[in-house]
This record gives C-alpha cells, sequence and structure tokens, in this order.
C-alpha cells in the first residue's frame, strides 16, 4: 500500500489548507457575484444567406442550482448554428437574484439576443407532490407549463430545451419541423412501458385510466421527454392546455397517480397526439436512472442533441472526478472558470 512521503507532509498540509480556504472562497464568491465565476464565449456571427427577420425562439429555465448547465447548453446552440444572431433565448427564473443571472449571461454572452421572464414559484407549490427525486419537485421544474402565460404573444412557437443537455447540430432543423395539426413535437419512444409511468391505483380506476379512452392501447400513446419539445404556444393557448394539466397536478394531490414530477401530467394531456420528431433529437438519460445515476451509453443512430436526465449531472461528475464516459462531450461547452484545484498527493 502506497504512503505518504514524511518529507513532503508539511507542503502537503499547507496545500490542503489553501485548497480548503480556495474553495471555500470560491463558493462564497459564486454566492455573491456569479458573473466572475464564468469566462466568456466567443462572438457567433451568421452565415451567409441568414435574414435578420427569421428568428428561433429558445426557453430554458435559468438558476443557481443548474446555472452551469444552462450556460453550456445556450454556447452549443450557438456554436452549431447556422445563423446565431438570429436565436433569442427566453429564460424561466424564479430566483430573486434575476439581475445576478443576467449578468452571468451578459458576461458569457456579452452579444446575445434574451429575456429573462419571471416565473412566480406559488403558482405550482401548492400543486406539487412527492416524486422519486426531490430536484424533480422543485417549482422551476414547472415552469414549462407556464411558458403560453409568460412569453409575449408575439412569440408563436419556442423550442423548450432543459439545462441539461447540449445541441451538437443547427437548432434550424428543429424550429422547422412541421407540426402539422399538433400542439406539441418531440421524439417519441413507443417501446418504453408506458404503463409504468403511473402507479396501480390510475390503471385500476377507470375514472383515470379513461384519460386513455379505456386504456393505453385505444389512444397509442408513447413515452416522450419533456426535456425537448417544440410548442405551438398559439394553439396551446386556443387549447387551454396549461388549465389541463393543472388539473391533473390537482388529482395527484388528492390520489397517488403518478411519481415522476412534472412528466406524467404531460403525458395524460398529450401522449398519443404528439408530433414525433426524429430521435436524433433527444438522446435522452444520459444522467442515468433518478437513483444512482450510473453510467449509460448514447442509444443507436445518429446524435443531434445529447441530454443528460436522469440522476447524474456531467458538471458535478467531473467535478468530482468520477466522470461517465460521455461526459467528456459535455466538457467543452463548459465556460464555468474554478480557481479550486486540489493537489495530488505525494506518494511513494
Amino acid at each position: 500500500m502506497a504512503s505518504i512521503n514524511l518529507h513532503f507532509f508539511p507542503i502537503l498540509l499547507f496545500l490542503i489548507s489553501i485548497s480548503s480556504s480556495t474553495a471555500t472562497n470560491a463558493a462564497s464568491s459564486t454566492t455573491r457575484d456569479l458573473p466572475t465565476t464564468f469566462g466568456e464565449a466567443p462572438a457567433f456571427r451568421n452565415g451567409v444567406g441568414c435574414s435578420a427577420s427569421s428568428k428561433i425562439h429558445i426557453a430554458m429555465t435559468l438558476d443557481t442550482t443548474y446555472l452551469r448547465g444552462s450556460v453550456a447548453g445556450v454556447l452549443s446552440a450557438l456554436q452549431h448554428a447556422t445563423c446565431p444572431e438570429n436565436l433569442v433565448f427566453h429564460f424561466l427564473a424564479s430566483s430573486p437574484r434575476r439581475s445576478d443571472l443576467r449578468r452571468t449571461v451578459l458576461t458569457s454572452f456579452p452579444n446575445l439576443s434574451f429575456l429573462i421572464h419571471r416565473f412566480d414559484a406559488s403558482l405550482v407549490r401548492g400543486m406539487i407532490s412527492a416524486s422519486v427525486r426531490r430536484a424533480l419537485d422543485q417549482p422551476l421544474n414547472y415552469a414549462r407549463i407556464y411558458l403560453a402565460d409568460l412569453l409575449p404573444r408575439s412569440v408563436r412557437r419556442i423550442i423548450y430545451f432543459d439545462s441539461d443537455l447540449i445541441v451538437v447540430d443547427d437548432v434550424a432543423k428543429l424550429w422547422r419541423i412541421d407540426l402539422g395539426p399538433h400542439v406539441l413535437g418531440a421524439p417519441e419512444y413507443c417501446h418504453a412501458n408506458f404503463t409504468s409511468y403511473f402507479t396501480d391505483r390510475f390503471w385500476s380506476d377507470a375514472r383515470f385510466a379513461r384519460a386513455f379512452e379505456g386504456g393505453p392501447r385505444r389512444r397509442s400513446p408513447c413515452y416522450f421527454n419533456t426535456g425537448v419539445m417544440v410548442i405551438d404556444l398559439e394553439r396551446w393557448r386556443e387549447g387551454r392546455f396549461t388549465e389541463r394539466l393543472e388539473e391533473w397536478m390537482r388529482v395527484r394531490k388528492r390520489v397517488r397517480i403518478y411519481d415522476l414530477g412534472s412528466l406524467p401530467p404531460f403525458l395524460l394531456v398529450f401522449a398519443g397526439k404528439v408530433k414525433g420528431v426524429d430521435h436524433r433529437w433527444n438522446q435522452h438519460g444520459l444522467g442515468g436512472d433518478n437513483v444512482e445515476g450510473l453510467c449509460r451509453d448514447l442509444h443507436p443512430g445518429p446524435v443531434s442533441l445529447l441530454h443528460w436526465s436522469g440522476k447524474g449531472k456531467p458538471w458535478l461528475r467531473l467535478d468530482a472526478r468520477r466522470a461517465c464516459p460521455l461526459d467528456s462531450l459535455w466538457a467543452p461547452y463548459d465556460l464555468y472558470r474554478s480557481s479550486v484545484r486540489i493537489p495530488q498527493l505525494l506518494l511513494r
């Protein structure tokens, strides 16, 4: 067994103390002054043939917990866009420190077109039920339900992205998909065991199961991940879909019909009525399951978007030096500047 060289022991203690102090100061600095912890991205300019009027609207949540992921997601979208200056970001934030979050975005992307929309967490606090993972119970996780209310009516279509993904293709391709008569478009996964997203209590009660017109077979619903969606906001408003989702959340407060955060209400309202999008636009599950967060591989086929849905987030695993192989694909988009360096033990 290797042992520490005693000759270097005083030096080692000094390095560890410096590291501990630096870590404390860095954490404190992050809390007080978010903008200083992120570097500035390169300036991205439109290519030939880009029309300034052809805007692409993208919505993401913005908070201190997932800020690092959000910044990486924005950088990836800009870097791979043919017309990056046409991207308009709509950030949904409930934090009282929205001014700090704004400065962070401006520091990293001085030329970015973006708006920060305040999401009132009290809208959903009384409707949220405990799920399999605490992060899924945060009010901001439900902000996507209120996009049609929070965004200006001049925004007729939106791409919604979670804050734990990167885009490796031109997002304009996703923006241009034809929704047809549908309100929502997303990659669907019809091989998944759809019934597992709801409890036995749900399926045994005809009042609930009737949501799928007598069961999952008749409506032919498929699982879809709500971290990547293209939404027609005009049709959403006309169909009062926010109210429909809220109603299922209220039902869940009374009866335990599901256990997976904000996803099941979307499945109840939209599954079987979604415009299918190519699977390349949501290689999800890279964060592993919601309990262990184990490493996973890519699904077969081409990739336009990598999504670390699940418990394991790439920035946390990289910092802990327990990275999964695919986390290295996220790392190049990380603009976080950490002054914390853990000294290597001097062994003989």
